[in-house]
């Protein structure tokens, strides 16, 4: 097979067989690695020009009930020290994204029993009310088809639940008995039916994670046709049972972006903060493989350092919402241009 060829025919038509992708995958070289960011490059361009879109970070809880392997803030890592937002809080982080521009907010957490639905729901309004410029968009787990139903109502618009694997038996490697990949699934599709802008994506480099894996990964997210794709390195956490796995690579994560680019051409793809924690230019080669968000950190800079969800988190500085001019420095620098509106995808309608 030729992969130059593979790459075309992912360039116009947004598609290949799965053979081809995993071909393409065990096989690239640094020539055709080029060719692949080049045509990525020049597919987010087409349809979303040269911007990156910000996004305002508020990490709401790092309490968690589940106890997935990979995870710093897991349920059974008594060494985490936990902490909680409250409705003040999350209105503060607001306030001061809103001042420096900022009209999209994020709220990230844990699965934490603590924020019923109707707390949730409070929360939500209490933004939507003091922003209505703003999208809102949550990041809280899994939950049942009511409760997605119950935020979207309140005023939420995008919700991001990465499925993380595709792959049963992998997922069973990374997650605990009381998890299963197949409800993951089904509150991807609840999201898709109720109307939210949905994010889904992947860890590059996870433990026991093969090269099929990674072609499951690609064609799951073909399937579900996401308006936002996350995905980042695998970086390991000294509280897990992963603590001496190596961490993914930074070129396998550009060529899965670059992939994820071509295959949903109108996705909005973050470059991560895992990418900026392995390479200090991570995030700008992002950029340059195809992705186009980025969310600085809104969250009270006390509690920063407590959401630690792998070991090294850049989480100061650069990453924190109050250095937007060098943020954005950075980004223009690269040759793009920061756009602090909503953002939204170019073919979701609420």
């Amino acid at each position: 097979m030729d992969i130059i060829a593979i790459i075309d025919k992912l360039y116009e038509t947004n598609n290949a067989e799965r053979e081809e992708l995993l071909y393409l995958v065990e096989n690239i070289k640094e020539e055709e690695k080029s060719y692949l960011m080049r045509k990525a490059k020049e597919t987010t361009e087409k349809n979303y020009s040269n911007k990156v879109f910000m996004r305002g970070l508020i990490e709401l809880t790092n309490f968690c009930k589940n106890d997935c392997y990979y995870c710093g803030i897991r349920r059974s890592n008594k060494n985490a020290e936990r902490y909680r937002l409250n409705l003040e809080d999350i209105l503060s982080c607001c306030k001061t994204g809103h001042e420096l521009g900022f009209r999209t907010f994020v709220i990230q957490g844990g699965e934490d029993m603590h924020y019923t639905d109707d707390k949730l729901v409070e929360i939500v309004k209490a933004i939507r009310e003091n922003y209505p410029d703003c999208a809102i968009t949550l990041s809280l787990g899994e939950k049942p088809y009511e409760s997605y139903k119950k935020y979207f109502d309140a005023g939420a618009d995008r919700y991001l639940l990465r499925h993380e694997t595709a792959d049963e038996e992998h997922y069973r490697m990374l997650h605990p008995e009381s998890m299963s990949l197949a409800n993951r699934k089904e509150c991807l599709y609840n999201l898709k039916k109720i109307g939210y802008q949905v994010g889904s994506g992947f860890m590059v480099g996870s433990p026991y994670q093969t090269k099929e894996n990674l072609v499951d990964d690609l064609l799951f997210l073909k399937e579900l046709n996401p308006h936002m794709v996350g995905l980042g390195p695998f970086i390991p956490h000294k509280e897990t049972d992963f603590r001496d796995e190596s961490h993914g690579t930074l070129e396998m994560t550009l060529v899965m972006i670059a992939l994820v680019r071509l295959m949903l051409p109108k996705a909005l793809i973050p470059a991560t903060t895992a990418l900026g924690t392995i390479d200090p230019k991570g995030r700008e080669m992002g950029f340059d493989a195809g992705a186009n968000v980025i969310m600085p950190n809104l969250s009270p800079s006390e509690v920063r350092k407590k959401y630690l969800l792998y070991d090294n988190k850049v989480s100061t500085g650069d990453e924190a919402a109050e250095s937007l001019r060098a943020i954005t420095a950075k980004i223009r620098d690269a040759g793009y241009e920061v756009d602090m509106t909503r953002g939204d995808n170019i073919e979701w309608k609420r």
